[in-house]
């Protein structure tokens, strides 16, 4: 059983906690998959903010200064300028505080605190304890306030008690749990000031009446040190698949999968749609300022993958054909980083989750109205990299998707993707190369396939 609390419920402090879990932390946190600083020694952890939400239970944000500069580009690919202090991250942690640590919690288990007010307690992630997970939830179900945590909830939807919780697996930058098949609460690890765009935009999409969007039912944000979202409560599709199981799944089959393909992208079209309705559409960009930035990202990128060299002089012409296009449609908000793991399909209808975007860009940036043509282009590398997970591969199933794809995209949208060849031909190198960048620092065994979408858009052009 949890000890006696550390500080009243609901009540803060920030000193003498931080002796027992320093050292434990700067060892623990960078094996979290979620960790964004693995390659970078962690040097420094401040405690910004801490909360006992309910005895045996405290909720931590915390600074994480890291030592040296990262392998290659930073955030959105383009180094840091000379001079810029260390990256520095601010993590959410949940932790659970025991005399005796079940056994079932063993894969939980951080450390024992060995110094300070913790001295001789187990400390260990509390997202994967039973009781604190529907601890929270209870917390969510009565909205209201702990210190400086706040949890509200659309108070029309009704969240059952007695919910069985459990943890999934699958996630690398945020933590969920699944409540009895019927609700998930995806909670962030790594806090950035602001609304989260998983809690903006399904939130907006909701009130628009889209349906293709799974609306948030309750959330939890924080006023201190600045106010930043921390988690949000959806309803779980508990009969549905994501695309990238799917797409695998007809790839072993031999099974054709352009009707899905089609169907997917009418319902990208429409959440596109919904959300130009929802939000303000920007002004058109110079594409010679488009271009710019994918070029550095480019140069960027082959500073720190040699393979990506020899091919950055005719990837320039992907970018610099920008100039005096077509702009195609006007920039504005998009789900940022789509592919086949971003949507469900239960049933014969596709959903699309995950509005966070690239976790390592800034909040300010993810939330910057953009061209729909970045979206497209996601997915059509994605079915692409869907067809080189078997052997031998299979390039006219990815074409046959691709295709498919843009048709169902264009009898929703108005407009054809395949007809903006310069912008979608940059749009999908630009991506390529980010994904070159990030299977050579996370999955070098797969380098290989980013690396053949290079060579076919360097030599063939698209």
């Amino acid at each position: 059983m949890p000890k006696t609390a550390i500080l009243q419920p609901g009540t803060t402090g920030l000193a003498g906690p931080m002796d027992s879990l320093g050292a434990l932390l700067r060892e623990w946190l960078p094996r979290q998959r979620w960790f964004a600083g693995k390659d970078r020694p962690v040097t420094d952890l401040r405690l910004l903010s801490m909360t006992e939400l309910f005895p045996g239970c405290l909720h931590l944000l915390v600074h994480a200064d890291h030592g040296g500069a990262p392998a290659g580009p930073g955030a959105g690919g383009v180094p840091a300028p000379a001079g810029t202090p260390p990256p520095a991250d601010c993590y959410q942690l949940l932790l659970g505080v025991r005399e005796q640590l079940a056994p079932r919690l063993r894969r939980a288990f951080i450390g024992r605190a060995v110094e300070g007010p913790l001295a001789g307690l187990a400390i260990y992630d509390a997202l994967y304890d039973p009781r604190s997970a529907r601890l929270l939830l209870e917390r969510l179900r009565r909205p209201g306030t702990a210190g400086p945590l706040r949890f509200e909830a659309d108070r029309s939807v009704h969240i059952p008690g007695d919910l069985v919780p459990r943890l999934l697996d699958a996630e690398q930058s945020n933590s969920s749990i699944v409540y009895g098949d019927e609700f998930i609460l995806k909670v962030f690890r790594r806090i950035q000031p602001g609304v989260n765009p998983d809690l903006e935009v399904p939130w907006a999409l909701a009130r628009q009446g889209c349906t293709r969007v799974p609306a948030p039912v309750a959330w939890l944000r924080t006023t201190r040190p600045e106010e930043a979202t921390l988690g949000v409560l959806q309803p779980f599709l508990r009969d549905a698949a994501d695309g990238w199981t799917l797409a695998l799944r007809a790839l072993t089959t031999g099974d054709d999968f352009t009707a899905q393909a089609h169907q997917l992208g009418q319902a990208t079209a429409e959440v596109h749609l919904a959300l130009a309705t929802a939000f303000p559409t920007g002004e058109h960009r110079e594409t010679a300022r488009t271009a710019a930035a994918m070029t550095e990202r480019l140069e960027a990128a082959a500073h720190s993958v040699p393979a990506l060299r020899p091919y950055t002089s005719r990837l320039r012409t992907a970018f610099a054909a920008l100039a005096g296009c077509d702009a195609g449609p006007p920039p504005q908000r998009v789900h940022g980083d789509l592919h086949l793991g971003q949507v469900l399909r239960a049933g014969r209808e596709w959903f699309v989750i995950d509005f966070e975007g690239e976790p390592s860009r800034p909040l300010a940036e993810r939330r910057i109205p953009e061209s729909p043509v970045r979206d497209v282009a996601g997915m059509l590398r994605s079915f692409d990299y869907a067809a080189r997970q078997r052997r031998p591969w299979r390039p006219e199933w990815a074409r046959r998707c691709r295709e498919a794809y843009c048709a169902g995209y264009a009898s929703r949208a108005g407009w054809d993707p395949r007809k903006k060849h310069a912008l979608l031909r940059a749009y999908e190198t630009d991506r390529a190369v980010y994904e070159v960048l990030y299977e050579a620092r996370h999955r070098p065994d797969w380098l290989d396939v980013p690396m053949a979408a290079i060579e076919r858009l360097a030599v063939r052009g698209g």
